[in-house]
């Protein structure tokens, strides 16, 4: 019996590339769309999980120690001004701690210890050492917050409870929680 001989089918052989072939411009053109494409919807996706994680303000405690009422000189103490935006004012009877908020319009005032006075950069407004205002638009005095002592002799304040002075009077800052009073010369 003869040997079968299997026919196959010849291929032609390919060319061989020249060297120097550019890509064809639709392929890459898709490439660039397709990765666009990609893009947005890889930045969208991004979006939309980073919507479920809200963004939180960390803010600084209402209640808060300052130190011992003999920590405070005479005057006006600018040390919590910046970390939470309160002056601690000594007197020789007593200590108070008044809210650093213009009422007028909330800007920050400052102290001007050459004229012993609050006087506020955005609209004029001026506060005597006790946070009572006497020129400018502000339609009330300054607030002040709760004090008191604790059983370590740490004067701790509570900026969540104010003590105000509506604009026609009534003031509540002869309350006892609005000041601590101060026993003997330096305290």
């Amino acid at each position: 019996m003869p040997a079968r001989e299997y026919v196959t089918a010849a291929r032609k052989p390919e060319p061989p590339m020249p060297a120097s072939v550019a890509p064809d411009p639709y392929i890459t053109r898709r490439r660039i769309t397709w990765t666009a494409v990609c893009a947005f919807l890889g930045a969208s996706v991004l979006m939309f999980i980073r919507f479920f994680f809200p963004r939180a303000l960390f803010e600084p405690g209402t209640t808060f120690r300052i130190g011992q009422v003999s920590d405070f000189g005479l005057g006006v103490d600018e040390r919590f001004r910046q970390s939470h935006r309160v002056w601690v004012v000594r007197e020789p009877d007593r200590l108070f701690v008044i809210l650093a908020k213009c009422t007028h319009l909330g800007c920050t005032p400052n102290w001007i210890e050459s004229e012993n006075k609050f006087k506020c950069p955005c609209h004029g407004s001026g506060y005597d050492m006790e946070g009572r205002n006497f020129e400018g638009p502000a339609p009330r005095p300054m607030d002040r917050a709760h004090v008191e002592v604790d059983s370590e002799g740490q004067v701790v304040v509570d900026v969540s409870r104010l003590f105000v002075c509506p604009p026609n009077g009534g003031c509540e800052f002869n309350h006892p929680q609005s000041f601590v009073t101060v026993s003997g010369g330096r305290g």
